[in-house]
Parts: structure tokens; sequence; C-alpha cells
């Protein structure tokens, strides 16, 4: 590992700072693009308006057209957390402006794959739906529009992936920042953002027909925590915009303004709300929801965003806790086995692969692609974990999730891949950074080392060392537990990373700790003051002396407060 510092720009931080940020947050701000005090303007006025979205007037006009008719609408969400948070602010958005008969179907992940399939327009149609909304897909399912429109109906895309081959289904209106010609500034909204916005123009194009209140007009902005979990759990990239989203939803998070299945997802995970952060959407409330589409059915998710009743949201909250441990058991197994399989891949070769592809029988396809991501951060390697697909007549077929590297575009490479190998891959999508496929079992070796060809032409030593980029020393007047509150409140993420200190550390002690002894505890000494220190999954000594990356949390032992540092890695 090779620990960095973050280029900060003086000019950018001394203007921050005499806007009255403080010092370090000035720095961290600086560090990470930020230049004007405005661009962290949160306020609602500052989010960028919703005309700049292609597509999005059409959209208005169809969802009021289908609402002055009372038309029946069904939402077809994905099985992912960004998926459950949009089909619940779908739903919740169109009844406030007027809707009366709003349904939702989510396909199974097993059985159906990804996105909206002839079959699941067919499901839709047989449920008695007028118009047939998507939120979180749809921009890659020509055929299910066709179906769809075949069958009567209207079709409404919502989504934010990229468009095959820069195709755009033809449907009846398409929102997306992401299709070609769409000159949105945002082009990281989520699904359940892109909804959002949809929602927005929706309500415009009402009040233009005087249809709603003007006394009494409904407040979106109810649905922004709804908005801010989706938009971290999909770790989308954190721009000014998705940010603004964010930390509007938490502002009411922290004041209690939430669905009931939320404030039952903060007591399941065993979080204090008041005190909500971005990391609880994504390590906390994010993969409770997630645990539904990959072990059984996200309705039961998208159920928890929905109702209004508090004991029903307990009792599904809970459940969906109960999901989490298994989903947690079943990938620790998997993991260890995969990380086995691998390092014996990498033992067995001269030269290790710089890419890895593992499959065991045992493997559960819900998981593969949590799998994949612990693999690629522990072997800094672009890695798929194939698992045999459980849809019936299927079991010759193994579905792959695939986790890549800066500097390696995975679903480029699958595509590539397939002009190299015609036949190999039945089905594949995905971004540059995650991908799924299906493939034929029998071509599972070709895959493999398909791939590793692939990754061996376009990946350097460089690339394969991996790279912790940091914000350099921490001065010892900001290690307070005061100031860590304070970071701690901010909006941090994808693409606007925590902050993570380097510095070279003395190490006064060291040992294991907590069950099968697992995590590493230390004592160090940091600019001559002692701190406490834990490396959580870390088993491995440290010498005296050692350059630490780390970021800072508060431990709090009876009554007291007491600043801790959180080690990410060292560089030996």
């Amino acid at each position: 590992m090779k620990i960095t510092v973050r280029d900060t720009p003086p000019r950018s931080a001394w203007a921050l700072e005499q806007a009255g940020i403080h010092p370090l947050l000035a720095r961290l701000y600086a560090a990470r693009g930020v230049s004007t005090p405005q661009e962290l303007d949160a306020s609602l006025a500052q989010l960028l308006p919703p005309q700049g979205l292609q597509g999005i007037q059409a959209a208005a006009t169809l969802l009021a057209n289908a609402i002055a008719q009372n038309q029946r609408l069904c939402i077809v969400a994905d099985y992912d957390c960004d998926g459950a948070t949009a089909c619940a602010v779908a739903i919740r958005g169109l009844r406030l402006l007027g809707a009366q008969q709003v349904d939702f179907l989510v396909p199974d992940r097993v059985v159906d794959g990804y996105g909206l399939t002839a079959a699941i327009a067919r499901r839709v149609k047989e449920r008695g739906a007028d118009m047939l909304i998507t939120v979180d897909n749809g921009i890659g399912s020509p055929e299910g529009v066709d179906e769809a429109h075949a069958l009567g109906m209207q079709v409404l895309i919502t989504d934010h992936h990229l468009p095959s081959n820069n195709q755009v289904p033809a449907a009846d209106a398409v929102v997306n920042p992401n299709q070609p010609g769409c000159t949105f500034a945002s082009k990281h909204l989520s699904g359940v953002g892109v909804m959002f916005y949809v929602l927005l123009a929706l309500r415009a194009e009402l009040r233009q027909r005087s249809l709603l209140d003007a006394s009494n007009q409904p407040r979106l902005d109810a649905l922004l925590p709804l908005v801010a979990l989706g938009t971290v759990a999909d770790v989308v990239r954190l721009d000014a915009n998705n940010r603004r989203l964010v930390a509007q939803g938490l502002q009411r998070v922290r004041n209690g303004q939430m669905p009931p299945g939320m404030a039952a997802l903060f007591r399941a995970a065993g979080r204090d709300a008041r005190q909500a952060s971005s990391q609880d959407f994504g390590f906390a409330l994010g993969p409770r929801i997630n645990a539904a589409g990959r072990l059984a059915d996200m309705a039961l998710g998208i159920e928890c965003l929905l109702t209004d009743d508090a004991s029903r949201a307990d009792e599904l909250a809970k459940l969906l806790d109960g999901m989490n441990r298994e989903r947690r058991e079943i990938e620790s197994g998997m993991r260890d086995q995969a990380l086995a399989l691998a390092e014996n891949l990498f033992a067995s070769e001269e030269t290790p692969s710089p890419a890895i592809t593992v499959f065991d029988e045992s493997f559960h396809e819900g998981v593969v692609g949590i799998v994949a991501s612990r693999l690629k951060d522990k072997l800094h390697r672009p890695s798929f974990v194939f698992a045999v697909s459980g849809a019936p007549g299927k079991e010759q077929e193994l579905k792959g999730s695939g986790r890549s590297i800066v500097g390696f575009h995975l679903r480029d490479a699958l595509d590539l891949l397939v002009k190299r190998h015609p036949g190999v891959l039945l089905r594949f999508g995905g971004h540059a950074m995650a991908a799924g496929c299906t493939i034929d079992r029998a071509q599972l070796d070709t895959f493999a080392q398909g791939l590793a060809q692939i990754a061996q032409e376009q990946l350097d030593a460089a690339t394969l060392t991996r790279q912790l980029e940091t914000d350099g020393p921490l001065a010892p007047q900001y290690r307070r537990a005061d100031l860590v509150d304070t970071l701690q409140r901010e909006v941090w993420g994808q693409g606007f990373a925590p902050p993570t200190f380097s510095e070279e550390v003395e190490v006064l002690s060291q040992r294991l700790v907590g069950q099968d002894s697992k995590h590493l505890s230390l004592k160090l000494k940091h600019q001559g003051d002692p701190v406490d220190a834990i490396w959580f999954g870390h088993t491995e000594q440290l010498p005296s002396r050692v350059l630490l990356a780390f970021r800072l949390d508060v431990n709090t032992w009876q009554g007291q407060r007491k600043v801790q540092f959180l080690v990410e890695g060292a560089q030996l």
C-alpha cells in the first residue's frame, strides 16, 4: 500500500476560511474541489432546477393527465436500496399529488433478473395498470417497453444508468440525466433523485393547471429523508447537488421528520437518529433494506418505507435486521472461501493475475456482489464472483458480479471480452466500477482467461498498487471530541471522501481484541500525546514507528468521551 496526500489549493482554503468556515473544514473542503462558500450552501433554493432534465416536462404532462383521468399506475422498481427508496418516493409523492391508484412490482432477482422485461410488462398489465413507471431501471429495456405498448399501456422511464450503445427505448417519456442530449449539470443523480425531480416537475404542472390548492400545496420535502438514504446507499458521486439532497434529508431525520419505517430501521440498527450521519445511511440502513432484495423479496423493504403504522414498521424493520444478519453470515463464509480460492490462484501462478475470477457451487447469487467488493478491497484487483443461477431451468448458467479498481472500466472490459470471445457472455451490463453478467457454466475458464488478458493489457504495476489518499497530518489541537462530532455531521461519501489523516506515529503497545481476536488495539503517541486506536479486521503486528492512515472517532466509556483513531491502512 502507498499512502498519498491530497493536494489542497491554498487560495481555496483561504477563501473558505475567510468566509467563516472552520480552518480544518476549509482545508478538507478545498482538497475536495470546493472553492467558494456558495458551493457549501445546502438550502433547497440552491438545488438545480428540474427543467434542466431532458424529458421531464413530457413526464410531468403524462402523469398529470393520468391523475386527471384516474388511471391505474404501476411502479416497476429495482431490488436494491436505491430502487426501494425510489419506489417509496414515487408512491408517496404521487399519492400526495392526487393519484388514487398506485401499485408497485419488484422483479425477482433470481427468476426475472434486472430491468423491465417483456414478462414483467405482462405481469404489470395483469394488475390492470394503464401506465407503467420504472424507477432506477428501464433505460436498457427496449423489449419491455415495446411489450408494454403492445398491451396498451403508456410507459414512463425514470433511471440514471448509462444507456446501451446510446440507445434509448421508445417510451412515452424518458427522464435520465445520462441519456443522449441531456444537459443536466449533475450526471450523478441516483434513481431516487431522478424520481424526486419528476415529482417536482409534476407539482409545477399541476399548479400550472390550477389543480392544486394554492393555500395548501403538498410538501414534497417530506420525501427528502428517503431521497438521502437512496442517494448514499447507491454510492453515487456526492457532487454539490447530491450533497444538498443528502444534507436536507439528514436535517429532517435529525429532527425526527421521517417515515416510521426509517425511524424503525434506526432503532433496529442501534443508531440514534438524532445524531444521524451519511455513514448511517450507507452502513446501517442501506444494508438492511438491501438484505430483502438479496435474500427474500424487496417488497418487504418497500413496505417498510411505505407504511405509516409504527408497529408494522417496527415488525418489518426487525425482519429486515434478521435478514441482514443472515446475509452477513452467508457473506462471511463466502468471503473466506473466495479469498482462499483467490490466494490459491495467486500461489499457483508465477505471475499473479491482474484480474480475479472465482466460483464455487455453494456460493449464493444474492451476495456475489458484496463478496466481489471484499475481494477487490483485499487484493486490489478487478474481481468477479460467480454463483449458480437459482432460476428454474437455468442451472447451467452462472451469474456473476464484479467490482473494479480505478483505471479499469469494468463494463468496457466486458464489452471487449464479448468482441474477442463471441457467445461467452449471455447477458451483461454495468458501469466503470461495478458490472454483472450471466455466462454458461462451460465458459467460466474462457471468461476468466479473457478478463485476465484484458486486465494484463490495461493495468500496470502502479495501477495494481493500492493507494490510500489522505488529508495529511492532523494538528493536535484538532484532536477534540466536539470537532469530531462536527466532522461526522457533514455529508461525506463517494466522490467526497470522509476525512482520513496520515502521519508517522510511535506504537507504544498493541494487542488483539474482539471475538476470535480479529482486531488490533493500539496505544499510539501522536504529536507527543498518547492516543488510543483500533484497526478492525487486522491482526498483523506493526513496527514501533509506522506511517498510518486513520479516521477520527469518539469512544464513550463511563461517561467520558475520548478521541480515538480508526486505522485505515499502514505504509510498511
